[in-house]
């Protein structure tokens, strides 16, 4: 049976299969201790909540993808982008999470029946927690076969 160990280890594996991620973490954000610099950027996997339908079950999932803002001692020459690297970390965290749900549309985990079912939502973050970071959510819902019988 695909579970909850499986699909949270699939999405941890494609996440650190990635060149742009240096962590994974799951469950409840505030227990992570993102105060430690060298584990991002930084992905963590929160289920928020699993729908059993007859033959499947739905897991609604959100990803936080994240990295550290450096503020950049040098006058700002560019209000647009200003004095630090936050369109850079938009940017970089937001293709981490494209890739992923890409890879549930069609690639491997699609294949081994984790698939994305719906439209997936992408949203931007700035200074969320204790350290200054940006990164994005994206929420989305996984469907895996429910083999589970009564018999």
């Amino acid at each position: 049976m695909k579970g909850f160990y499986q699909v949270t280890q699939a999405i941890k594996d494609q996440l650190l299969a990635d060149v742009d991620v240096n962590t994974v973490t799951a469950g409840d954000i505030t227990r992570v201790d993102l105060s430690k610099q060298t584990m991002y950027p930084l992905s963590h996997i929160i289920v928020n909540n699993v729908d059993n339908e007859d033959s499947i079950l739905r897991f609604n999932l959100s990803i936080l993808s994240m990295d550290i803002v450096n503020v950049s001692k040098e006058e700002i020459t560019d209000v647009f982008v200003g004095n630090n690297n936050e369109q850079d970390i938009l940017n970089t965290q937001l293709a981490v999470l494209n890739k992923l749900v890409q890879v549930l549309r069609g690639g491997d985990l699609h294949e081994n029946l984790y698939q994305l079912d719906g439209t997936p939502n992408f949203e931007p973050f700035y200074d969320r927690f204790e350290n200054e970071v940006a990164g994005w959510v994206l929420t989305f819902d996984v469907i895996v076969p429910n083999d589970i019988s009564i018999c």
